[in-house]
């Protein structure tokens, strides 16, 4: 059987995204023939800085990945906290990293979804994702957006639940608040989402 790879790239400071991330990448893995990989962008801020902003350790069992390993991959999802209603600078370095890819438009053509964290309501819910299309369009990639796919879910009143039509998102509010279940659900559902198109896009190319 040919392997389907889905590379989940993230940046994630305080932990909500990377939390995101896993639910990502297990959905993703939950498609038959789809081999999906952790990675995280390079930092770009000092130990001293990250000290004083009380920034937690990295997770050390994912690996930094280099704008060059993206060629080895059929399909992305891009976990983006926000800063300020866009994506955080840190992910836009790895964007800016990547002109050799550009050049060659080496990835055009590939699938990517974006899954995000903001603190509150105003804080770049849809338009983290919405400033994040730039980098897809200029690559040639392939946005995926998760609609309204995910069924009455999407819907939901009674509770806070980050995302939307752009995909899986979640709140963090003062940076206490932890993804809830409804939204691991929707993260899994995003990245199953994403690697069933990736792997239907390998396919018809093959």
């Amino acid at each position: 059987m040919t392997i389907t790879k889905v590379y989940v790239v993230y940046y994630s400071l305080y932990g909500h995204v990377g939390t995101l991330a896993h639910e990502v990448k297990r959905g993703a893995n939950s498609v038959q023939g789809v081999e999906a990989t952790l990675w995280q962008v390079p930092e770009t801020l000092s130990s001293v800085i990250l000290q004083k902003m009380k920034a937690p350790p990295k997770a050390i069992d994912v690996a930094e990945i280099q704008p060059e390993r993206l060629l080895e991959a059929d399909g992305f999802l891009f976990g983006i906290p926000s800063r300020f209603g866009v994506m955080a600078a840190q992910f836009k370095a790895f964007f800016d990293a990547s002109h050799e890819l550009w050049a060659t438009q080496a990835l055009a053509g590939k699938p990517a979804g974006i899954f995000w964290s903001t603190g509150f309501h105003g804080g770049g819910q849809e338009l983290t994702a919405l400033t994040a299309i730039t980098q897809l369009a200029h690559h040639g990639m392939i946005f995926v957006p998760l609609g309204y796919t995910f069924g009455n879910e999407m819907f939901e009143m009674s509770e806070v639940k980050g995302g939307s039509a752009y995909g899986a998102g979640t709140y963090a509010a003062d940076g206490s608040r932890e993804p809830t279940e409804l939204e691991l659900q929707q993260a899994f559902y995003h990245g199953k989402y994403v690697a069933e198109i990736t792997k239907k896009l390998k396919g018809q190319s093959n």
